[in-house]
């Protein structure tokens, strides 16, 4: 699956991006990886929707950020912490743990940076890594 711009980013670009807006580019990043997961494994829509929503919200992606970090390279920790740091203009949705919401934010604004300097092969190292660890994902 290659969705691409016409240029990349320089890594060094990318990191100076606002950390919000990595999170933003990051959190369909991550939809499309889980959503395009599951259709290969051919669930009805219905399982692919239920699965989707509970791979796709802020105590998943905290869970999977924790289980990802120490494989981390220091510039994509320091993007982590730019995205967990970052301070939405809206509250933390009711159903969410701050905590939880504030390190999903941390991993989105990592795919995001991942993603915008077409580091795929990247993405699919840190995917793999996951679904060793937890293999029910």
């Amino acid at each position: 699956m290659s969705l691409r711009f016409e240029r990349m980013m320089e890594e060094h670009e990318a990191a100076q991006m606002n950390a919000l807006q990595l999170a933003y580019l990051g959190d369909s990043v991550w939809e499309l990886i889980i959503r395009y997961d599951l259709t290969v494994r051919k669930l009805n829509v219905h399982n692919m929707h239920k699965n989707c929503v509970n791979m796709v919200n802020a105590r998943s992606q905290s869970q999977i950020l924790f289980s990802i970090y120490d494989i981390l390279y220091e510039r994509e920790q320091e993007i982590v912490r730019r995205g967990r740091n970052a301070h939405a203009k809206h509250p933390v949705p009711k159903n969410q743990n701050p905590d939880d919401y504030a390190q999903a934010t941390g991993f989105e604004a990592l795919f995001g940076y991942l993603y915008v300097t077409g580091q795929n092969e990247r993405i699919q190292q840190l995917v793999n890594h996951m679904k060793e660890v937890n293999p029910d994902a």
